[in-house]
């Protein structure tokens, strides 16, 4: 269970990151909910995107070690 909820929240902050930084890149404002309660740069997009991406890939890892 612990790693399903680990690799959600890691998915959707990567995604979130992503979106957010790609609207700053190709719109005039970011895309996804995080614009609403922050004011971030492509950069922290980057960051948040990554720190996602840090979460969820090893718990992909280990589920596919598993199976």
């Amino acid at each position: 269970m612990k790693n399903e909820v680990l690799l959600i929240v890691g998915w959707v902050t990567a995604v979130q990151g992503g979106v957010g930084a790609g609207g700053l890149i190709w719109g005039e404002e970011p895309w996804g909910l995080l614009h609403r309660w922050w004011d971030l740069s492509v950069p922290a997009y980057l960051a948040i995107m990554v720190v996602g991406l840090a979460i969820a890939l090893p718990v992909e890892a280990l589920k596919r070690r598993k199976s």
